[in-house]
């Protein structure tokens, strides 16, 4: 019998052979880089290996470095605290003031007052606070200040200040001690309403005493909740 020849198997059962393209010019580049980079490490390591008294320099400039950094840093923090101690305002300099910066100094007065944790808070959504502070004897003040360019003559800061401040220094922001501060003056409503809800009013004159004297806030307004913690200016 005769053999059939074996049928040759079409393109179709075949399994293409993939081509190997050559490789990207971008990777020979990034592997050339690498190399150099890891040559040029090597090399340097080296030298420094046999050099070791620029290894010595090297660290000693970076000790001098960190020393001075840390010198300049704490007499910059002694001199903010000795600035801070004296710090005086006659009332004149806050009616000039900027209300933002009007914040900023209400802040500065109570640092210099021992409150180190005094921040500006005001923007929006601020919910009433423009400053917040804790002071020696544990309490949070909640502080709404207040600007007027005209001073005493300006408007008068009404009812409608006072119960923002009134609804939120308590309830949202957990204060003890919550204070309207202006360099002007209050509206007769807002004295009776600041009385019967707790809350401490610094006009014009007290601003002037507080902010050009040297004694604390808390000194110079009656009826201030007591010490949250014992201290040993208690």
């Amino acid at each position: 019998m005769s053999r059939r020849p074996a049928r040759r198997r079409t393109g179709a059962g075949r399994r293409p052979r993939r081509r190997k393209g050559p490789v990207p010019v971008d990777l020979w580049m990034l592997a050339l880089a690498a190399a150099m980079a890891l040559s040029l490490v090597l090399a340097v390591l080296s030298w420094l290996a046999a050099h070791p008294w620029v290894v010595a320099l090297l660290l000693l400039a970076a000790a001098g470095a960190g020393a001075v950094w840390l010198h300049r840093r704490h007499e910059a923090a002694r001199w903010d605290q000795v600035r801070a101690q004296g710090l005086r305002y006659a009332v004149e300099q806050l009616d000039g003031l900027h209300h933002r910066q009007f914040e900023f100094a209400v802040r500065d007065l109570m640092r210099r007052d021992g409150c180190d944790d005094a921040q500006q808070v005001g923007g929006r959504g601020d919910n009433g606070a423009d400053v917040k502070a804790t002071d020696p004897f544990g309490r949070l003040w909640v502080i709404q200040c207040k600007h007027r360019k005209a001073g005493w003559s300006g408007s008068a800061v009404g009812t409608p200040d006072l119960q923002v401040l009134n609804g939120t220094g308590r309830q949202i922001h957990g204060g003890d001690v919550l204070v309207m501060l202006t360099n002007g003056r209050f509206s007769a409503p807002a004295l009776d309403f600041a009385k019967s809800q707790r809350l401490h009013l610094v006009d014009r004159k007290l601003l002037a005493q507080w902010a050009g004297g040297s004694r604390p806030l808390w000194e110079l307004l009656r009826a201030v909740p007591p010490p949250r913690k014992p201290t040993s200016l208690s």
